[in-house]
């Protein structure tokens, strides 16, 4: 009964935690630019996974830092700066609907380069899902011409990341603890997105400038808890409980990204709402299984 308990903790914990994501990505921009916000999360999410999680990283062989460097890349270096590149145009919660195409992605990725069969409801999953991807970025289109969606392309780039991430987890790295994955991914992400904030000017650009004294804020929430105390809760959500289970948080994290949304003035139509309804269908038949 307890480990019932908790296990229902997390998955809404990290429901709030990631579902607020969106919002403090929008409100870091206020204060920097897209390069940054990526930047900045990264390097300070990679340092308190380096206090927590350093010694965990002898555990790593040559063979796996080249799939680490892989996934890193793929996960926890590119996604931070797409994501705050897509909400200079799409908003967060728009973008947060989008990204739940990660679990179809996953799967796509997983028949096509890794041997995952599926059955037939799981096919009529993906495509019920990549359907209310186009609804939702045609509807979108509609209702803000002053946005650009393409920059969605950002979003389902990022998903494709996380896709390629999970496969090679699961295939290649799922002898390694939780944490010496995520820190050594983190680890892989550091030096060029410290380079990358070096070339923005965002350190000589700080000391003067009031607007980033307010929205650094948001971006250490956005790391702490969006990047780093995310990861770590996740992995106990798995041991708790199991991958399925866990895997439900990404039905409820729109929820949450849409409704701070919302309260902070979002445009959001009917047809949006309904194309990331058709969304979260076909991720959960795709995932549909007795936990």
């Amino acid at each position: 009964m307890k480990n019932i308990d908790q296990k229902w903790g997390y998955l809404l914990v990290l429901a709030l935690i990631w579902g607020s994501s969106f919002i403090l990505i929008k409100k870091s921009l206020i204060g920097y630019t897209p390069l940054q916000v990526g930047g900045l999360r990264i390097v300070f999410a990679s340092v308190l996974l380096f206090i927590v999680g350093f010694k965990s990283l002898k555990s790593l062989s040559k063979i796996d830092w080249k799939w680490v460097t892989i996934a890193g890349l793929c996960s926890s270096f590119f996604p931070p700066f797409f994501f705050a590149l897509a909400q200079t145009e799409i908003s967060s919660g728009i973008t947060s609907i989008l990204n739940s195409v990660a679990p179809l992605f996953t799967t796509l990725v997983g028949i096509a380069l890794f041997g995952l069969s599926l059955k037939g409801r799981q096919v009529l999953g993906v495509f019920i899902g990549l359907f209310g991807t186009v609804v939702l970025i045609a509807a979108g289109m509609e209702n803000n011409v002053d946005q650009d969606y393409w920059y969605t392309l950002f979003i389902l780039f990022s998903a494709l990341g996380y896709a390629f991430n999970i496969n090679i987890i699961k295939k290649y790295l799922s002898h390694l603890t939780p944490l010496a994955i995520t820190t050594a991914s983190f680890g892989v992400a550091f030096l060029p997105a410290f380079v990358i904030l070096i070339y923005t000017g965002v350190f000589q650009e700080f000391l003067g400038n009031s607007a980033m004294h307010e929205a650094v804020w948001y971006i250490m929430a956005l790391a702490f808890l969006g990047t780093a105390l995310a990861n770590i809760l996740f992995n106990k959500l798995i041991k708790l409980s199991s991958p399925v289970f866990a895997a439900s948080v990404t039905y409820l994290i729109p929820l949450v990204a849409v409704l701070w949304g919302f309260l902070d003035g979002e445009n959001i139509i009917i047809l949006q709402l309904l194309g990331g309804i058709v969304i979260l269908f076909g991720v959960w038949l795709v995932n549909r299984k007795k936990l």
